[in-house]
């Protein structure tokens, strides 16, 4: 049987919790092939991590100047169980119903999410975990501009100081990330797409949890529902 005919094990595990109405992207559905392809995964608990680098090779590769693998970014099937605690507050239907969460972004707990906006378009934002990144936004307005971001290279994308500058190029920062170039050629040759220098080109208004206003539409609607 040929690979691509199988369902992939992320996409279904994806698919059980997401909330009524909301699909998953044929770009994300791709990426988990790809992953999947390439055994960029672990299984334990009954769930399915799926990563854009091999995980003992990231691990094996790590110095005190830098290490290799590109963006370190994790899949899972987070859904909206956890919502409540981001939040500080009770399950909320508006919440529950136009939040999924599908993938951790940095080591501090931090996460990415698909969200519904008031006209119904899929956007995928950042929460930040409050106790390490506090970036609460819009990261890509479609599923292709993100997989371009998290092919830019940047360590992780949940640190927005970085995002003005191509990655190891922040004043200040003497760990290099190596580029994942297995990553970023499929996605330029799957795509015919290229990779922006900066996050910027992507991300339109990085906002933090501490802000008091911000331009962007994710960050306004978070603020209407925190308790």
């Amino acid at each position: 049987m040929n690979f691509f005919s199988k369902k992939s094990e992320l996409l279904t595990q994806l698919e059980q919790v997401l909330p009524s109405g909301m699909q998953v992207p044929a770009e994300i559905k791709k990426l988990y092939q790809y992953i999947e392809k390439n055994a960029l995964y672990i299984d334990a608990n009954g769930y399915r991590y799926g990563m854009l680098y091999p995980e003992n090779q990231l691990k094996a590769s790590i110095t005190d100047s830098g290490r290799d693998g590109g963006t370190k970014i994790t899949f899972y099937a987070g859904g909206t169980e956890n919502l409540k605690y981001w939040f500080g507050g009770e399950d909320n239907p508006e919440i529950t119903s136009r939040l999924c969460v599908f993938a951790q972004s940095g080591g501090d707990g931090s996460e990415c999410a698909f969200w519904l906006t008031d006209d119904n378009e899929l956007k995928i934002v950042h929460m930040g975990s409050g106790c390490g990144s506090t970036l609460c936004c819009v990261l890509a307005d479609n599923a292709l501009d993100f997989i371009r971001l998290i092919a830019i290279g940047y360590d992780e994308i949940c640190w927005d100081e970085d995002f003005s500058y191509p990655p190891n190029e922040r004043p200040g920062v003497d760990v290099f990330v190596k580029p994942n170039a297995e990553f970023q050629e499929w996605v330029q040759q799957t795509f015919s797409t290229g990779i922006p220098r900066t996050a910027l080109e992507i991300v339109k208004h990085p906002a933090s949890m501490d802000d008091d206003t911000s331009e962007d539409a994710f960050f306004q609607w978070v603020q209407k529902h925190l308790s």
